[in-house]
């Protein structure tokens, strides 16, 4: 009988146990699921164990020379969507993209360079920046590696280019 009491308890405890609510603690990794982890692809993008990287944002803000008629001002415009699409192609620039609204802040780019000086040396190139129609803030930004794979996914997802 003491050896049935004994088992009992034990299977208690067990069961209680096994049915204890798991912590509520967060987790302090950055990926808790190790089996998605992919080592190929993170050195691939070159990301940090934290899954980021550095690259350099652009601010593209409305420059003081504005007064361009339509005409210039379009042919401007084309040059600056060629510059940003040449920029693409030789992968120094991982997105860009307008903001709507029309204020001081134009648009973005999101350079893969290794230096605020060659970012500079990209920007420069842009007729829209020759022009003064635009001029350019760079900052040095930290961010998911991830990013490098946007263009390889937007052209799967666009219908139209600009």
């Amino acid at each position: 009988m003491k050896y049935i009491h004994t088992i009992s308890i034990a299977l208690i405890l067990l069961f209680t146990a096994c049915n204890q609510p798991q912590s509520q603690e967060p987790d302090s990794s950055p990926n808790s699921d190790e089996s998605i982890f992919n080592a190929a692809l993170a050195e691939e993008l070159g990301a940090d164990d934290y899954g980021m990287r550095q690259y350099v944002m652009a601010f593209l803000k409305a420059g003081s020379v504005r007064s361009q008629d339509a005409e210039e001002a379009a042919r401007i415009q084309a040059g600056h969507m060629a510059h940003i699409n040449k920029m693409a192609e030789e992968g120094y620039l991982v997105l860009a993209g307008p903001f709507l609204g029309g204020g001081d802040i134009r648009g973005i780019f999101l350079f893969d360079v290794d230096s605020l000086e060659k970012a500079k040396e990209l920007t420069e190139a842009d007729p829209a920046v020759q022009a003064g129609r635009l001029v350019m803030e760079l900052h040095l930004w930290y961010g998911s590696a991830a990013l490098m794979k946007v263009n390889e996914i937007h052209k799967t997802i666009a219908k139209l280019a600009f």
